[in-house]
């Protein structure tokens, strides 16, 4: 099959520009949530204080914090938060097409890519402040780049995956310098990407685990092996050191809990479309892509959709989610890039529908000719006017070929990519309620901007403000302006000084002392820090309970979502 190159950049470019304008929709929604409050006010210290805070804590981000520290110096608002990661939706949509162009023809491309666009799981983490779709986007980069390298060790050049047959021979066969040069290149690529891909999020490095599998089921040749052994290696070296820091930091982590019974039904609706409407034809076009997946088996060394996207869209997660069961590390956003897996697979069903279709056209139409033809030759007895049959000219069927036979008047290979944008179409209009209420800031676990406003409109310039625990005060470092002129009666040392996320504090018998002196006190707490449940083990995060508890009474509550404001007036002495 020849593939126009102008074909190809259609069907990248469609889906970056869908992608782009889905993330783009209502990206600036007016709070930032816990997380994304971390960004913003991690990446706007100086270059010093990031260093400083990643040797005790969030030492996992380091190299995305360091990405946004140019970004949000330019512009340091909530669009600008969120950019790269729409950006990085964006291009893994576009490359997601491009795997699908390459592994079997542009139209699967272009639907895979409009399938990545339109998932809400896509939409969502495209406009979110954090690392993940800047993962996805290197993942996907990553997966482009070894079906690139292992077409350049075989040999061949082109779209539509490897063309090496494999024979060891070939090990031994002169090569030329250029062929070497683009091996080389081609592989220091792929291991580089995947490298700066593990370095913005360790469990990114699941990502070998697939590609690894993917080499088995193509049965590529040793040389291939060799290469990428080599490659991975220098990956593993690479994230070495952030594993070995991070490790020291597993209490970020100590609030996961294992896997229960609904995490793979949730997975997997995420990744397809939380619709039924969507869910099933989705599953059913997967379906038909792993029918005989590798039958008629591929030439040796040759890649396919389902070799890459099956153990791409499998692995990572399965891994993660089994070694969860005995160390909690799992949650849905760690394995965001193995979403690409999914619309790939889809693609490659709706491929094989379309030709399943195709064949049946073509072979109902053979029959009609036979049957057409018997009834001129013996239906009167007679033989066929010469005239009335006058074979296949310029403008039949057989002239146009069997590709166009099955819709007059518009070519097959465009009329099956239009039915097949009309259907992800539909799909997208389906699930716009959910889309639609992503968007919604009540959706994510709390709004600091919403508890920044309600301090504002409450608190008077000089008051004392205790925030219980200390990283309630996230509110206060995202949006200082609500906070403005009150006094934060525990804090000894600010967050960028002190190298910590969120301040150091007094010690308790300091604390104490500060606490005496009030009649009034508000406190800015999380709702599970006011459950008599709650037992902290820090000493300070002790006084902080006993000294209110025991010496101030409630007057006054506002509760916001992730957050409670209360405000306390000291007991009246006891008669």
């Amino acid at each position: 099959m020849v593939v126009k190159r102008p074909q190809v950049a259609v069907a990248v470019l469609v889906p970056v520009l869908v992608m782009f304008g889905i993330g783009l929709w209502g990206i600036d929604r007016g709070g930032m949530w816990r997380d994304e409050a971390v960004t913003f006010q991690v990446a706007r210290r100086s270059l010093p204080q990031i260093w400083q805070l990643l040797h005790s804590v969030d030492a996992v981000h380091g190299l995305y914090y360091l990405l946004m520290h140019p970004v949000l110096a330019l512009h340091p608002g909530e669009v600008a938060l969120r950019l790269p990661s729409l950006c990085a939706a964006a291009a893994t949509a576009g490359l997601v097409a491009a795997l699908g162009a390459r592994l079997a023809r542009p139209r699967v491309g272009l639907w895979a890519g409009l399938l990545y666009a339109v998932t809400p799981m896509a939409g969502h983490f495209a406009q979110e402040g954090r690392s993940y779709a800047l993962v996805a986007a290197g993942v996907a980069a990553s997966t482009l780049l070894l079906a690139r390298a292992v077409t350049a060790d075989a040999g061949g050049d082109g779209i539509g995956g490897g063309t090496g047959d494999g024979d060891e021979d070939q090990e031994d066969a002169p090569v030329g310098r250029l062929a070497r040069h683009a091996r080389v290149v081609g592989w220091c690529a792929y291991g580089g990407v995947v490298a700066v891909t593990v370095l913005l999020h360790e469990f990114a490095v699941l990502i070998l685990l697939a590609h690894a599998a993917t080499l088995a089921l193509a049965r590529m040749p040793r040389r291939v092996w060799r290469d990428w052994t080599c490659a991975a290696g220098a990956v593993l070296l690479v994230l070495l050191p952030l594993a070995l820091v991070s490790s020291g930091q597993a209490e970020q982590v100590a609030w996961l809990r294992p896997p229960g019974g609904g995490t793979v039904e949730r997975l997997l609706r995420s990744f397809t479309g939380p619709t039924q409407l969507v869910l099933g034809p989705y599953l059913l076009l997967i379906a038909l892509a792993l029918r005989h997946p590798f039958t008629p088996p591929a030439r040796r060394g040759e890649l396919s959709v389902p070799t890459v996207a099956l153990p791409l869209l499998l692995l990572p997660p399965a891994a993660l989610i089994a070694v969860s069961r005995h160390w909690p590390l799992y949650d849905d956003r760690y394995v965001l890039y193995a979403l690409a897996g999914a619309p790939l697979l889809a693609a490659a069903g709706a491929e094989r529908l379309v030709l399943a279709a195709r064949r049946v056209g073509l072979a109902r139409r053979e029959v009609d000719d036979l049957m057409r033809g018997g009834l001129m030759r013996g239906g009167l007895g007679g033989a066929p006017d010469p005239a009335s049959d006058p074979g296949p000219g310029p403008g039949s069927d057989s002239d146009r070929g069997p590709g166009s036979a099955l819709v007059r008047g518009v070519r097959v290979p465009y009329a099956a990519t239009l039915a097949g944008v009309l259907a992800i179409t539909l799909a997208f209009v389906s699930q716009l309620p959910v889309l639609r209420e992503d968007r919604d800031p009540a959706r994510r676990p709390d709004n600091l901007a919403v508890v920044s406003a309600a301090a504002a409109q409450r608190m008077d310039p000089g008051d004392p403000v205790l925030f219980l625990p200390s990283l309630g005060r996230r509110s206060a470092l995202a949006y200082p302006k609500g906070f403005h002129g009150t006094r934060d009666i525990a804090l000894a040392e600010p967050a960028p000084v002190s190298g910590t996320l969120y301040g150091r504090e007094t010690g308790p018998d300091e604390l104490r002392r500060r606490l005496a002196g009030l009649d009034r006190l508000w406190v800015v707490a999380e709702p599970y820090a006011l459950k008599p449940a709650w037992d902290p083990s820090d000493p300070t995060e002790r006084v902080k309970l006993t000294v209110v508890g025991e010496e101030f009474v409630p007057r006054a509550e506002f509760v916001r979502k992730g957050s409670i404001l209360r405000l306390y007036v000291r007991r009246a002495p006891a008669m």
